[in-house]
């Protein structure tokens, strides 16, 4: 097994307006009881879907026009709150592998790119832009592409901005931990069987 590389990411998109939108309202409390992550974009943003519904709305995640969508487009200070890496595991099954947006906590940040989640970040004016082009057409295709640090759909084509060390992780494929491990598994046998504690225990 090799750890994945990932240099672009491409499909068309979620636009998901709003600033501080935080880790309960991405993935709320009463799931995170479970023993695994497994089902878990079931209840992505679940109460607020709900809400919606209660108000005759549709969440965008259960709009119709942005199903099976790659990518999401946020505001300000997107996974702000709790630590709960739940919440970026959740967007991921659900179907999300990129997400462009104005900034987002640092935390969330963190547990996203160590899930292979790019979260890249762009001016206030071109994710405005962005979700509107989406919403006009949500057919349309966003590509976000980590080598040029460039997100492309239809007439725009927007800077986005990644730490250099997240950056690199992700093109390299070193943010996957468990596949670098795997990878060079008899490496990790062979010191596992000089350590006494390992060896001799009985």
């Amino acid at each position: 097994m090799s750890a994945s590389r990932i240099l672009s990411v491409s499909g068309r998109a979620l636009p998901l307006v709003g600033d501080d939108i935080d880790t309960d309202r991405i993935m709320p409390a009463r799931h995170l009881r479970a023993i695994t992550f497994d089902g878990l974009e079931q209840h992505l943003f679940g109460d607020d879907r709900a809400h919606a519904a209660r108000e005759g709305r549709t969440h965008p995640v259960d709009d119709a026009r942005f199903a099976g969508a790659s990518l999401m487009v946020v505001n300000r200070n997107f996974g702000c709150g709790s630590s709960r890496e739940h919440a970026p595991q959740g967007i991921v099954r659900w179907g999300i592998r990129g997400i462009i947006g104005e900034s987002f906590s640092e935390i969330f940040f963190g547990n996203a790119v160590m899930l292979g989640l790019p979260a890249v970040t762009a001016s206030p004016a071109d994710v405005a832009a962005l979700q509107a082009e989406i919403e006009r057409d949500p057919q349309t295709v966003v590509r976000l592409d980590l080598e040029s640090m460039r997100a492309t759909s239809g007439t725009l084509d927007i800077a986005v901005h990644l730490p250099a060390a997240a950056r690199d992780a992700l093109i390299t494929g070193r943010w996957d931990g468990l596949g670098l491990l795997l990878q060079d598994f008899d490496q990790v046998r062979a010191f596992a069987a000089k350590l006494p504690y390992l060896r001799d225990f009985a």
